[in-house]
């Protein structure tokens, strides 16, 4: 298939969610297998160092609305635009974001880092769990 929707609960409030996943200095210790390190370079915008190289990971946010689109710009695999969004339920919240392969990347390479999102968002929910409640 060539999009995937992927979804995780995470037991925190919507709000911390956002505030956790629309800090890219955060994502290192959740984004395990593709951002090892990052550093802000402007508004919204993050280079970070990824396994291939450096990159730049650009997340247009709206809080209001739990809106965190992003960009990840792969020095190798060129960019992804990710929709994703946080949903409030009642235990919490859900994270939920849209990967479509990009155009000449081969199907087992797209399957290979389906299943690396998979360790990541992992990680996030026991990142989440841990500042449960936070606002």
């Amino acid at each position: 298939m060539n999009v995937v929707t992927k979804s995780i609960p995470l037991a925190c409030t919507p709000q911390a969610a956002w505030k956790l996943l629309a800090d890219g200095g955060q994502w290192p210790l959740w984004a395990i297998r593709n951002v090892l390190a990052s550093k802000p370079i402007g508004e919204g915008r993050w280079e970070i160092q990824t396994p291939r190289g450096l990159g730049v990971l650009q997340i247009r946010g709206v809080e209001a609305y739990g809106i965190l689109d992003h960009d990840f710009i792969d020095p190798r695999e060129g960019k992804w635009t990710v929709p994703a969004r946080v949903v409030p339920i009642s235990t919490g919240s859900v994270f939920i974001l849209t990967l479509e392969k990009p155009e000449g990347m081969p199907d087992e390479a797209f399957e290979i880092g389906l299943q690396g999102l998979d360790e990541e968002l992992a990680q996030l929910a026991r990142l989440a769990s841990s500042k449960m409640g936070v606002s």
